[in-house]
């Protein structure tokens, strides 16, 4: 028996009609800005597209140095490391996201679902579900340990200014993320306000400080020089690959970045990092090497050279300015947490508009601003994810070890999917889609197999988080499509419906029936069993179905299909968009305003299936179990589609799965 449907990527809307690629939000008429609200946009981009990649800083040279890496703060090492950094955001930030990726939007949204959005109905190999659906799985792996090490590394520069805070620092961490968690619910809308001035401020700190090291040490610029990379793997052979899973950490949030740019636009993102963004990030970077350079020296085991090797972000502050600094850069990662935590809610919506989530409980926490939502079973799933590895790890240099797998993973599928969108969207040659798609992955395959030798050392936590996500996904896909092709054997056209109610038309009673289905040219079973069991039908009755289309948001005035059929029946079809949640009141009161002419009382028909193993399904005993699992818990289609409790009337029916 059907109901509201649980899997709208099933019945896929027909194909919108195709955007120009470099098309966004931004350029649209009557899309986010003009020129003079530019910069506002960009202010903001700074707090939501850019907290994550801002905060790298504080650990990314740290941990290049690491002991066990064996580099020494030598001209050639320093330069070398220097050099690689800087290309890295040059190559991936710059080349691949801000040039190319960011042109592969849908609609304005990006992100790895908005990828393969687009390439649903074009005739994509189920490679491609499967690749995105694993990459945006790495991604929950990422809003994990992305909080956890940013607000760690912050609380970290405590044992800088004395050893007495050392104790202090997990438990403030773990005070800060409980904090930021527990405050999710209040929504984000009252301080998203304050992102972009924090991450601004942060950013003109970490320029400011670095400065003086680059001035008092100019020859760090030779680092710009690409041969100076080159001449680093020259020197150190084979082990020179392997700090690329350290150098790694400069450009973790070249995903996130291509993530949120439905909010801002293309514009906006690219002002905030050419102005604001890669000067401040070089300048920080160059400025940590150059001090390096300063206090080593010939002398690279005196004091102040393994002070600064301990830290040296925190080793650019004068004392005075320490505390102060501390506090800015632990604001700072509560912002990039926050990109991170409110990036995994959107991402779960388009996973169950998409089919590849159960429904769960999705909140809209703000009236004014579209995407303002909160997924409570998400949001603790975080929390208990970050608090524990916090604890586990202890240390910001002990999860650097986890971190960087699942962000090089989902880098990488970006890249197959953006060649799959040039190729079948854009209409790209397969010479010139390889030639670039294949330079992005070998990029991407090269920091990605760096990172695997530090599977043991924590990377297994991100790849085991991510098979678990998507082994769920894929078995809510699989399942659904089940279900979907098992209705659709006994499926009895609506029209056939409609004639057999011609010649033996049942008693009417007064009111409206309203029945949800997945297929609307076909008859509800809920409606069939209905009829069976009460022998009589409403005065008027609508057959409701709602479509997910390939595009984020649905116009209101494009939302409502309205069809009056035969025998007081209505075909209402509610059109929304893979980044908003289907609501039930809204619909019929579009409707309603569109020309649906209803009386009396609404009564709601939903299906509830109980399924039991035993039946055809080919899938895995184990997958129909967790299944049936996720099936049970899934929230109610009352719930989930905003339907008011008391007019609802649930019709169960049992099937072998």
């Amino acid at each position: 028996m059907s109901h509201a449907a649980d899997s709208p990527a099933e019945h896929p809307a027909s194909s919108p009609t195709p955007l120009e690629p470099d098309e966004s939000p931004a350029s649209r008429p009557g899309g986010h800005h003009h020129e003079n609200g530019l910069a506002l946009l960009a202010l903001g981009a700074l707090g939501v597209v850019y907290g994550d990649i801002g905060t790298s800083p504080l650990y990314a040279v740290k941990e290049c140095f690491h002991p066990h890496l064996g580099l020494q703060p030598v001209a050639r090492d320093v330069l070398g490391i220097l050099s690689l950094v800087f290309w890295s955001l040059t190559l991936v930030i710059v080349v691949k996201y801000l040039t190319f990726i960011m042109r592969a939007d849908n609609r304005g949204e990006g992100g790895i679902l908005a990828l393969l959005a687009q390439l649903r109905g074009r005739g994509s190999a189920s490679v491609f579900a499967a690749l995105a659906i694993f990459g945006a799985a790495l991604l929950y792996g990422d809003g994990v340990i992305t909080p956890a090490i940013s607000v760690l590394s912050a609380m970290e520069g405590l044992n800088v200014a004395t050893p007495v805070f050392a104790p202090w620092v997990v438990p403030l961490t773990v005070a800060i993320l409980t904090a930021l968690f527990v405050a999710q619910q209040r929504g984000t809308a009252n301080v998203a306000s304050v992102f972009g001035p924090i991450t601004l401020v942060w950013f003109v700190s970490i320029a400011l400080l670095a400065l003086p090291s680059v001035l008092a040490v100019p020859s760090v610029l030779a680092a710009v020089n690409p041969l100076r990379a080159v001449d680093f793997f020259l020197h150190h052979d084979r082990h020179a690959f392997f700090v690329l899973g350290s150098v790694v950490l400069c450009i973790t949030g070249g995903e996130a970045l291509y993530a949120d740019m439905g909010h801002f636009g293309r514009t906006p993102i690219r002002v905030a990092w050419y102005v604001v963004v890669f000067p401040a990030l070089v300048l920080s970077y160059f400025g940590q090497g150059a001090l390096l350079l300063e206090r080593c020296g010939a002398d690279v085991d005196g004091d102040a050279c393994r002070l600064a090797l301990q830290n040296p972000f925190y080793a650019l502050v004068p004392p005075v300015l320490l505390y102060p600094m501390v506090m800015v850069a632990a604001a700072a990662t509560v912002v990039a947490s926050q990109a991170m935590i409110s990036g995994a809610f959107s991402l779960t919506q388009q996973a169950v508009q998409l089919g590849y989530v159960p429904r769960v409980q999705i909140r809209h926490t703000s009236a004014a601003t579209q995407g303002q939502i909160y997924v409570p079973v998400v949001n603790w799933a975080l929390m208990v994810g970050c608090i524990a590895v916090v604890l586990i790890a202890g240390s910001s240099s002990r999860l650097a070890a986890a971190y960087g797998i699942a962000v090089t993973g989902a880098m990488s599928i970006t890249s197959v999917l953006f060649f799959a969108v040039a190729r079948q969207r854009w209409g790209w040659s397969l010479l010139a889609a390889t030639a670039l798609a294949g330079a992005f992955l070998t990029v991407d395959l090269a920091f990605f197999t760096a990172n695997i030798v530090k599977f043991a050392q924590g990377g297994w936590f991100p790849m085991i988080a991510g098979l678990g996500v998507f082994t769920l996904m894929w078995t809510w896909r699989d399942g659904g499509r089940w279900r979907a092709r098992e209705f659709a054997k006994q499926r009895v056209p609506l029209e056939d419906f409609l004639l057999g109610l011609q010649v033996d038309p049942p008693q009417r009673v007064r009111g409206t029936a309203i029945f949800m289905t997945q297929d609307p040219e076909g008859t509800p079973p809920a409606l069939l069993h209905q009829l069976k069991h009460n022998q009589v039908l409403h005065d008027h009755v609508v057959i409701l179905t709602f479509k997910t289309v390939n595009e984020p948001e649905v116009a209101p005035r494009d939302r409502v299909q309205l069809t009056r059929l035969s025998q007081g029946f209505w075909r209402l079809i509610g059109r929304y968009g893979f980044m908003e949640t289907p609501n039930v009141p809204e619909i019929l009161r579009l409707a309603a305003d569109a020309g649906l002419a209803t009386t009396g009382r609404r009564s709601f028909f939903l299906g509830r299936e109980t399924f039991v193993p035993g039946g055809r399904c080919r899938m895995a005993r184990w997958r129909k179990r967790l299944f049936m699992f996720m099936v049970r818990n899934a929230r109610s289609p009352a719930e989930f589609y905003g339907i008011p409790p008391n007019d609802v009337v649930e019709l169960g029916a049992q099937i072998q799965m």
